[in-house]
C-alpha cells in the first residue's frame, strides 16, 4: 500500500471544542500506533482532505512521524475557498495543511453537489486504502465516503472506532472514563 487517505469525524462530531480537551491525547496515542503501523507496511504517501478534528490531530502526529519515517503529506480540499469563513484559530489550522508536500484543490468552489460524490470518487481512485475514524453505529456525512471504499475493490481500509478507542483505556488508565464519554456523545445527541 502506497498512498493512504487519512479522513475521520470532525471535533464537533465528537463533542470537543477545545484543543486542550483530555479525549484528544487519547485519540492522538491511537493515531499514532495507527500510522506507525501503516509506515511500517511501506506506506509512503498519507493523504488528507483539510477537514478539523480527527484530520487536525492525524497531521499533527503524522509531522512527527516524519522525523523517524520517509513520507511525504498530501492535502486534497474539496474547494479552494476551503475555510474560508473558519475563525481565527481554525484559520491556523487549516495554513498547516497547506504546509505540507503537496497540495492541490478538486473545485475552485461549490457549484452542485454532484461534486461531493466526485470528489470522494477521485480520492478513492487514487489512493490505495483508507485510515478512518469512523463508527457505523455513530453515522456522520462521512458514511457516503465510507461506504464507498466498502464498495472499492481490494481498498485498505483501517479503521478507528470507539470500541478501540475504549479498549485504549489499559493504556490510559487515569482516564478510562472520557473514552466512556465519546459513547455517552453519540447516544444522547
Amino acid at each position: 500500500m502506497v498512498s493512504v487517505l487519512i479522513v475521520g469525524y470532525r471535533n464537533f462530531d465528537l463533542g470537543i471544542f477545545n484543543d486542550k480537551d483530555p479525549r484528544i491525547k487519547i485519540i492522538k496515542k491511537a493515531i499514532q500506533r495507527d500510522l506507525t503501523r501503516l509506515l511500517e507496511e511501506g506506506a509512503e504517501w498519507l493523504i488528507f482532505t483539510g477537514n478539523l478534528g480527527f484530520e487536525v490531530w492525524a497531521l499533527e502526529v503524522a509531522k512527527k512521524l516524519q522525523q523517524d519515517y520517509d513520507f511525504q503529506i498530501a492535502t486534497i480540499f474539496t474547494f479552494e475557498n476551503q475555510g474560508g469563513n473558519w475563525n481565527k484559530a481554525n484559520q491556523e489550522k487549516l495554513s498547516r495543511f497547506k504546509q505540507v508536500d503537496f497540495v492541490k484543490y478538486a473545485y475552485p468552489h461549490y457549484e452542485n453537489p454532484i461534486q461531493f460524490r466526485d470528489y470522494n470518487h477521485f480520492l478513492l481512485s487514487n489512493t490505495d486504502g483508507a485510515y478512518i475514524f469512523y463508527d457505523e453505529e455513530n453515522e456522520t456525512n462521512l458514511k457516503h465516503l465510507y461506504q464507498m471504499m466498502k464498495k472499492q475493490e481490494q481498498y485498505f481500509i483501517k479503521q478507528l472506532t470507539f470500541d478501540d478507542l475504549m479498549r485504549s483505556q489499559k493504556i490510559f488508565p487515569k482516564i478510562r472514563c472520557l473514552t466512556l464519554i465519546f459513547a455517552a456523545h453519540f447516544l444522547y445527541n
